[in-house]
């Protein structure tokens, strides 16, 4: 392995890699705001990323070819890569998609007959909103988000002053990913030597500025590369002359089979096989056991849902999420212990990190923190911390009360954000979500009601903002960008300094474009989800509660339980048995929406995985991983590709099977 710290920061590759992050957030607010069919920007391992690290890679080879001191080294390319996959995201659903609607939707949305003005509206702290709190429902600013300009002049004033008020949380979220991930990164890379999955492709892809010793040279490669080029490029041209045969890539499993075999079949939740070849490929790099847990804990809970139904139990949405109530309860519970179980796991580590920032030596703890950390020990502390203040600040400045405040920051950050990076690090989860909000757990112990309506419509707000549809989490796509730097031999310190530059451009080009293209091509006929589906959501859900009230629910508290039991006995079995098959992982994400994308094909890998080990052997399977490379940059390249088709010639685009 190539020295840690040796290589640091170019300024070709840090120029390349703004270059490539604005391009990305272009494509992307294009893709998923405009075209709306296309998401490129929600997975961990964003298509838009893939398309453009192709480009810049087939540059660098042609470069290897003809000028090789001036191609590219393993190490840029992941600079350019990580910079343009950070940007992706916070673009996406990682902040940016989140952020922007939720500050206008509220006023725009309010009618007579919900009564958002007389509920909420006054609880709204002026500056935190580009609209008038005490003015009426769908005000000029936010009919000119929806409806377009219309000729008038963009309104930059209110929109600036709002989000410029919203700085301080965001900012200090950035800094609380970069210092979790330089906590974090030795427990799981050295110590604990998770795989990292998602970072497999980009570094194959980085090692090689010559065509004759990359992945490309192979002619395996390139027939997984043609399996999903040939089925989008059909089902593309379907959408444009139907008369040409679609190849269906999603079946419905509720309408096609159970709906029709009436109770308590009908209730097993929403099941859909969405033939993905590019999980396929990515469940390929997957532990077995893993891959086995991910689809076997889906399967198990709809067969708990199943038996509830049979026993006469009704079943119940968990609020704002895909999934049944008592699923919903049995996660938090799961989370929890898993957060608990990281904390003993990493017991000595941490405790070496606390010694080095005490006394403020890198080196001590008997070299037990590393050499040059991404940031050294008592930086990384100082800056969770005040990260976590600033946080919890301001959301009693929003109006919550300093206890929620505490809760909603404490269990985002440390327990929310943590266990789904370590889905990430150790599952290779594409997609990260979760199945409860940390206000959730209130209603362990009282109703809704007793927070109030000064809370509720803060919790309205952030939860729009930071704590609902976690797809694009920040702090996994760090871990994975520091074990790729220490796969190249990059200065983690350069790293975090390139990646810094990277959420600028997000933040100020991203943001630019989240604000012109609504009021350039109105809102209101964008994608639905992003401007009246998730910035709504808390609104309509807390609006009975504040006119009506809600009673206390007795069942909570078991479902939590059952999920905290299942949990330890699952991580129980899976210390003292090596052959025990189930991870407590795959529960805590079995009523996600990534394991309702992404059940079928990790069914698939594990299957042909299997198959493939048993029958084949090692030799086997190292012959065939450059297939199922074939696959993902066959599928993401595509995505790419009808992306601009669509946005250039305003032409229908394929549906592609991780929505």
């Amino acid at each position: 392995m190539i020295p840690i710290a040796g290589r640091r920061l170019s300024l070709r590759a840090i120029l390349l890699g703004a270059a490539c992050a604005a391009a990305a957030c272009w494509i992307v607010s294009w893709a998923e705001m405009t075209i709306g069919s296309i998401q490129l920007g929600i997975c961990q391992f964003t298509p838009v990323a893939i398309g453009l690290l192709l480009a810049v890679v087939f540059v660098n080879l042609a470069l290897g070819a003809l000028a090789p001191r001036r191609a590219l080294r393993p190490h840029e390319v992941v600079i350019v890569y990580t910079m343009t996959l950070a940007a992706a995201l916070t673009m996406s659903r990682g902040l940016l998609e989140r952020w922007i609607p939720a500050l206008i939707a509220v006023n725009y949305y309010a009618t007579p007959a919900n009564h958002w003005q007389e509920l909420f509206f006054q609880h709204i702290p002026q500056w935190a909103v580009p609209f008038d709190v005490q003015g009426d429902a769908a005000q000029s600013v936010a009919r000119a988000f929806y409806e377009g300009l219309r000729g008038g002049d963009m309104p930059w004033r209110p929109w600036l002053h709002a989000l410029a008020a919203w700085l301080p949380p965001v900012l200090s979220m950035f800094v609380a990913y970069f210092c979790l991930a330089s906590v974090i990164r030795r427990q799981w890379v050295d110590n604990e030597k998770l795989s990292f999955p998602l970072t497999v492709l980009p570094v194959e892809l980085a090692e090689h500025s010559r065509w004759s010793r990359s992945v490309f040279a192979d002619p395996v490669m390139w027939i997984g590369f043609a399996l999903p080029t040939i089925v989008f490029a059909l089902n593309g041209i379907h959408g444009i002359r139907p008369s040409m045969p679609e190849i269906p890539i999603q079946y419905r499993l509720n309408r096609l089979v159970f709906n029709a075999m009436g109770r308590p079949w009908r209730d097993l939740g929403h099941t859909t096989a969405y033939t993905s070849m590019a999980a396929v490929g990515f469940g390929y790099f997957l532990p077995s056991q893993v891959l086995f847990s991910l689809w076997a804990f889906f399967v198990i809970i709809r067969v708990q849902n199943i038996v509830f139904s049979a026993f006469g139990a009704t079943p119940e949405a968990m609020p704002l999420y895909p999934t049944t109530l008592w699923n919903g309860y049995q996660v938090a519970g799961a989370y929890l212990v898993l957060t608990g179980y990281l904390l003993r796991s990493a017991r000595v580590h941490l405790r070496a990190v606390w010694r080095a920032a005490v006394g403020g030596r890198e080196h001590s703890a008997a070299h037990a923190v590393e050499a040059r950390p991404a940031l050294p020990p008592r930086v990384a502390l100082i800056g969770l911390g005040a990260a976590v203040l600033v946080v919890t600040w301001w959301f009693t400045l929003l109006g919550m009360t300093p206890w929620m405040a505490t809760l909603e920051t404490l269990v985002f950050l440390l327990v929310v954000c943590v266990v789904m990076a370590r889905a990430v690090g150790e599952a290779g989860l594409l997609m990260t979500e979760t199945s409860f909000r940390p206000v959730d757990l209130v209603r362990l112990a009282t109703p809704m009601r007793t927070l109030g309506p000064n809370t509720l419509t803060a919790l309205s707000l952030a939860d729009a903002v930071f704590t609902r549809d976690l797809r694009g989490n920040l702090l996994s796509t760090l871990l994975d960008s520091l074990k790729m730097s220490d796969r190249t031999g990059l200065d983690r310190r350069h790293l975090f300094a390139a990646l810094a530059v990277a959420l600028l451009v997000a933040l100020t080009f991203g943001g630019w474009l989240h604000l012109r293209l609504p009021h350039e091509h109105e809102a209101i006929g964008m994608y639905s989800y992003v401007y009246r589906g998730n910035p709504l959501l808390g609104f309509r859900y807390f609006a009975p509660i504040l006119q009506s009230g809600d009673e206390y629910d007795p069942r909570l508290p078991a479902f939590f339980g059952s999920g905290v039991l299942v949990t330890l006995a699952l991580s129980v079995l899976r210390m003292r048995y090596v052959w025990w098959p189930l991870s407590p992982l795959g529960f805590a994400l079995s009523g996600s929406w990534s394991m309702i994308v992404f059940w079928f094909p990790m069914l698939i890998a594990w299957l042909v995985k299997g198959g493939i080990v048993r029958y084949g052997g090692m030799s086997v399977y190292q012959r065939l991983r450059p297939f199922f490379f074939g696959l993902i940059l066959g599928e993401f390249s595509q995505a790419v590709l009808w992306a601009t088709i669509s946005g250039i010639w305003r032409t229908p685009a394929p549906f592609f099977p991780w929505p």
